[in-house]
């Protein structure tokens, strides 16, 4: 077993864990054995680089945060107003530290294997609890350091040495408060909640760490265009609830010498709410360990109640019985399965987020006003742009070995399991997504653009019928593991996501001519009606044959 530099550096501190009463010979031979398992966790911000990984992906995942940390740099070189600079900079590091160790090191946090392995070994629960802690924070100063390296380096060049090493206290206190802060939520979670929700919890903060990747390179342009900026602070009792402001105050204080009561309160609770945060943590752990238990729980297994929307949706939608029960099926996989949601939810989120941004950021000497009789509308395009990934994911499953009761069942008609499993992405997925951002574009672009969001919505089940009979066909909904969720081949996937640009040009065409948008709808309807004839034959049956076609993944 190979040694660990970072226990390397932590056997500075042993005497400290010996004066502590933890036994550090047990303490460093259990996080040598976890820090070589966690060598084969991917990273959240790479669960999508493909399934064949060699080496420690921790490691390799690093360079992506020294990458968005040149957002930090513009805050550091527009003057002296530390209060206001330091603010923000701090708010976000404590953002980029509890995504990442929420969605990351979660499964760190909350190992139940501890229980069942070592505590029924000679080690002490101190041992065990302090193993844990340093576990964690060996990843935190990697992300912390990773992240906050090159502006530390620039306040040192900047600012000077005391402003450097004010940072770096900070930030120490800062990984502490994260650490504490995020098992204490946890607590509070598993007090009153089941081991399921708070898997839901953690599901949901990784799909907004997924999104905030690539919102982040937008973010981290348009960084570089702050300049000059001049702020006055005015104190407010409530602002001593916001925590960046805590870590902004300390420089006002040594550095520009302002020893105000406000912030010098800051200062106080910069310091010492980390260090009651831990105290608290250490009388909590029996109780939080306690309630680990729950996630051997399975709750699972109670049935759950029929969701009234996915009951009105069948019976809107859907022409057959069968074709309702798929409907059904595939909406509870997408609602019930965190992989799929991980996989699916980052892409709706860039959804929403890149046509707003692109119009907003517009650089329209007129306002909205000048952009509101523009053509940006055609922006909403970028909602179809995704379509042909989501309809590829309706494949996969975590529980794909169940897919066997696709051949066992009495399935009347092939073509109703994938009817079912695409109307209810639309209705489920998309529909929200687009009528989200319809409602701003109608309220920017007034409703003279209600015909060209008609055309939009058409387009968008054009194009997924076509992305359907392309990626999907001869595989039942949900039937595939997410282990091949890479092999689709990706010239095959970029042609279909080209394909609104087809979209987007048909229509800026017709839109130039007087109804010409309206004979583009019935065009669209007719290709529509023949196309969904074309790709969903009634008169399709599942014989032998297509069924063991269909499994073919499977088996």
């Amino acid at each position: 077993m190979r040694e660990f530099q970072s226990l390397k550096f932590l056997s500075i501190f042993k005497g400290l864990f010996t004066i502590l009463g933890v036994d550090y010979a047990a303490m460093e031979k259990i996080l040598q054995i976890k820090l070589t398992m966690d060598e084969r966790r991917v990273p959240t911000i790479f669960q999508d680089a493909g399934k064949k990984k060699e080496g420690n992906q921790f490691l390799k995942s690093l360079w992506i945060y020294g990458l968005y940390s040149l957002i930090l740099v513009p805050f550091l070189l527009i003057g002296e107003n530390y209060i206001f600079q330091l603010s923000l900079v701090f708010g976000i590091v404590l953002f980029i530290l509890m995504t990442s160790m929420i969605s990351d090191f979660s499964a760190v946090l909350l190992d139940v294997r501890d229980k069942n392995i070592l505590q029924t070994k000679p080690i002490s629960r101190k041992t065990i609890a302090a193993a844990k802690i340093v576990h964690i924070m060996i990843y935190m100063a990697f992300v912390a350091g990773s992240f906050t390296a090159i502006p530390f380096f620039v306040g040192l060049y900047k600012h000077g040495f005391l402003f450097s090493l004010i940072f770096l206290i900070e930030l120490l206190l800062t990984v502490l408060l994260v650490v504490v802060l995020t098992s204490l939520l946890y607590l509070v979670i598993l007090r009153f909640f089941d081991g399921e929700k708070l898997k839901d919890i953690i599901n949901y903060v990784q799909i907004l760490l997924s999104v905030g990747v690539v919102v982040g390179y937008q973010v981290l342009i348009r960084s570089f265009e702050f300049a000059n900026v001049e702020t006055v602070y005015v104190f407010s009792w409530w602002h001593l609830l916001i925590p960046p402001l805590w870590y902004g105050a300390p420089f006002e204080v040594f550095l520009n010498g302002d020893f105000s009561s406000h912030f010098m309160a800051f200062t106080a609770l910069a310091a010492l709410v980390p260090i009651l945060a831990i105290y608290c943590y250490a009388k909590l752990m029996p109780s939080f360990e306690r309630n680990l238990e729950k996630l051997l729980s399975d709750t699972k297994t109670r049935r759950q109640k029929r969701s009234w929307l996915d009951e009105i949706g069948a019976l809107l939608f859907c022409r057959s019985k069968e074709e309702r029960t798929f409907f059904r099926f595939a909406a509870t996989m997408m609602k019930k399965e965190r992989e799929f949601k991980l996989k699916v939810f980052p892409a709706l989120g860039i959804a929403i987020f890149f046509p707003l941004l692109f119009v907003f950021s517009y650089p329209a000497e007129g306002g909205l006003e000048e952009i509101s009789k523009s053509s940006m509308f055609l922006f909403i395009y970028f909602c179809n742009f995704m379509i042909p990934s989501l309809v590829y994911m309706l494949k996969f499953s975590e529980g794909y070995k169940g897919s066997w009761l696709f051949k066992a069942a009495s399935i009347e008609r092939a073509s109703h399991a994938h009817s079912g499993a695409l109307k209810a992405f639309f209705a489920k997925l998309y529909f929200p997504v687009f009528i989200a951002v319809s409602f701003v574009f109608v309220w920017i672009f007034t409703a003279r653009i209600v015909p060209d969001l008609a055309a939009v919505f058409l387009g968008a089940l054009l194009q997924t019928l076509i992305a359907h009979k392309v990626v999907n066909e001869g595989d039942f909904p949900f039937s595939a593991s997410f282990e091949f969720a890479q092999d689709t081949g990706t010239a095959k996937m970029l042609l279909l996501s080209l394909l609104t640009g087809v979209f987007i040009g048909v229509h800026f065409i017709a839109a130039s001519y007087t109804y010409g948008i309206y004979i583009y709808i019935a065009l669209l309807l007719a290709a529509l009606w023949i196309g969904w004839q074309k790709v969903f034959p009634e008169n399709k049956k599942l014989g032998k044959e297509n069924s063991n076609l269909a499994l073919n993944r499977t088996d």
